[in-house]
């Protein structure tokens, strides 16, 4: 007796929609996605009961004729692709012809649709996956689907949905992707009979964004240059200036082709791109598209399609890493920007004379030869700069008194931040951070210009890797060897290690290769050949910067605030906190009541 049977269509739709919906956020994701196909310019959504009761989803879009309404229901009936040659390189967002039949068959489903020049639409009502009635419509042109009921008659299913408010959050959440990756397009959630927001078709992806998140967050991005990508991908959109994070990926967008997606690859990148930039454990923000050629980009790898597979992810990590390095250093300029001091009046003049004749903060208080109040520390030799002051050059530095400035320092609050005044209002300028800051670049760059010192081991060790990563360390051994790492090949799969760098302290060499490997498989090609070092580097600049308490003259004050402002990511210190905050003119105002 045969134990293979063929499976009823109905429970083979319902077997097909549990990849397909999981959940109302999915049924509102795949319709809308259809919509937005459609040609739409209007989606207004319509839920109750977090979407478990109804979903409705209206478009006014092109709209079907009644075959092609009745074909829409059918398994693998679409009009987007029509060929093999079709699949790899999909250019819609939906594309397998699964959703409408897979959500029909887990509810009470009804689709009216209406092309704008037809004189009556079409209605047809399904239970279950049955068809029920086939008739004429009088809806407006496009399309409304309506599913109520969802998973009816799958209980099973329906005991792992969440609360209402949950499930809500999740159809607002879908809905808020949709709305930043198609800006061009109006969108309107009523949520149980209230509105829940309501989006007007926008300019740009700007104005869209100051609709959903406010011009707070606005006012902390910077727009990505489109000419800084190579001419095979197109990146544009917003990112977060230097330390504006999350503790989430919950504002982390990433859109490929218009399709808002999920990938390791990008996660990596947007991390790598934003790099000492970032505290450790936060996530930036985000607002960024990827336009390619969709044959590159294989969107058929996830049943949701959340994921994409790159043909060439290395090409696409490094552009995005470009992309950020450069947007990030651009900003530098705007940045530079707010130390402007403003124009000279009575009550600046009376703010300079006031400062001068402070006694704590007297530029007479410091002449060009002494020498600053910046601790040092000592290296054995051979191995660098025998003294971060050299880093920073007393005497040439300090004496600055003929260099025009062009911010306005006003004092220093509990020996740790500069106070100053600015176009906006008044800047805090984190001394300690800001050093750490200008002093992490200099001996970077000294240190990759000189090289990396290197101590043999007192015994070389040993280790074996597996296949993939063993073909890595071939390829970047002249990388390593530039890090100081001594490796060279010791059999098969297998490495031999007799020398490290001399600022590292390692008790487990090959505990430590093992995970340089996994650090630097991650990097991008253009990666500081020190990304090895640097954790190190920031850690001893953190003990040689100033730190509160060490008293500053006037003229180190003005050396440290233009050394900050040379520096290639002058917003934070190496561990991403941030070396300044601005307080505009309006909060105090509202401070001091003068404002509501």
């Amino acid at each position: 007796m045969s134990r293979i049977r063929l499976l009823p269509e109905i429970l083979a739709s319902q077997v097909a929609a549990g990849e397909v919906v999981e959940r109302p956020a999915s049924v509102v994701k795949e319709l809308v996605e259809n919509s937005i196909d459609a040609g739409a310019r209007k989606i207004e959504v319509i839920i109750r009961r977090g979407g478990i009761s109804l979903v409705r989803v209206v478009d006014d879009g092109c709209g079907m004729d009644r075959d092609d309404a009745l074909l829409s229901l059918e398994r693998h009936a679409t009009s987007k692709i029509r060929t093999a040659a079709d699949l790899a390189a999909i250019a819609t967002l939906g594309f397998r012809g699964e959703a409408l039949p897979s959500i029909a068959s887990v509810s009470r489903f009804r689709l009216t649709t209406r092309e704008p020049e037809a004189i009556a639409g079409t209605e047809i009502i399904v239970a279950g996956g049955r068809i029920e009635t086939v008739r004429d419509g009088g809806e407006a042109p496009g399309t409304q689907v309506e599913v109520r009921s969802i998973f009816y008659n799958l209980p099973a299913r329906r005991k792992f949905l969440r609360s209402e408010n949950t499930e809500s959050r999740n159809i607002e959440h879908q809905l808020h992707l949709q709305a930043t990756g198609h800006p061009e397009i109006a969108f309107a959630l009523v949520r149980d009979d209230r509105i829940a927001f309501q989006l007007p078709a926008a300019a740009n992806l700007l104005e869209r964004i100051r609709d959903l998140h406010g011009s707070e967050l606005v006012e902390r991005l910077l727009p990505v240059d489109e000419s800084s990508a190579s001419a095979r991908i197109r990146i544009r959109g917003l990112i977060g200036q230097a330390g504006v994070s999350r503790q989430s990926r919950a504002q982390q967008l990433v859109f490929v082709n218009g399709r808002a997606i999920e990938s390791p690859v990008l996660t990596a990148a947007l991390r790598e791109g934003y790099h000492t930039a970032l505290m450790k454990g936060q996530f930036p923000v985000t607002f960024l598209f990827l336009d390619l050629d969709p044959s590159a980009v294989d969107v058929n790898v996830h049943p949701a399609k959340r994921e994409v597979r790159f043909r060439d992810p290395a090409g696409v990590r490094e552009a995005v890493v470009e992309t950020i390095r450069e947007t990030l250093e651009s900003g530098r300029r705007d940045w530079q920007k707010q130390f402007q001091k403003p124009s000279i009046g009575p009550i600046a003049s009376h703010q300079e004379d006031t400062f001068a004749a402070a006694p704590t903060f007297q530029p007479a208080a410091l002449s060009p030869s002494s020498e600053p109040a910046f601790h040092s520390v000592s290296w054995s030799e051979g191995e660098g700069p025998r003294d971060l002051r050299d880093v920073w050059k007393s005497n040439d530095a300090i004496n600055i008194a003929g260099v025009s400035r062009q911010f306005q320092i006003i004092g220093i609050l509990n020996k740790l931040y500069v106070l100053m005044e600015n176009q906006d209002g008044l800047v805090l300028v984190d001394q300690h951070a800001a050093h750490e800051r200008i002093l992490f670049e200099e001996l970077r760059r000294r240190m990759e210009e000189q090289g990396v010192p290197s101590q043999r081991l007192l015994l070389a060790q040993t280790f074996e890797l597996a296949p993939r990563d063993a073909e890595w360390v071939e390829r970047n051994a002249a990388t390593l060897q530039k890090m100081g790492i001594g490796i060279e090949p010791f059999g098969q799969n297998a490495f031999k290690i007799d020398s490290l760098p001399t600022f590292l302290d390692v008790s487990d060499p090959i505990s430590f290769m093992r995970k340089v490997i996994d650090g630097l498989k991650s990097a991008s090609n253009g990666s500081s050949p020190l990304r090895l070092g640097e954790d190190m580097i920031a850690k001893t600049v953190c003990r040689h910067a100033v730190k509160a308490n060490d008293p500053l003259g006037y003229l180190e004050v003005e050396k440290l605030i233009s050394d900050l402002l040379e520096c290639d990511l002058p917003y934070c210190c190496p561990h991403g906190r941030p070396t300044m905050i601005q307080i505009s003119l309006t909060e105090l105002e509202k401070k001091f009541g003068r404002k509501v």
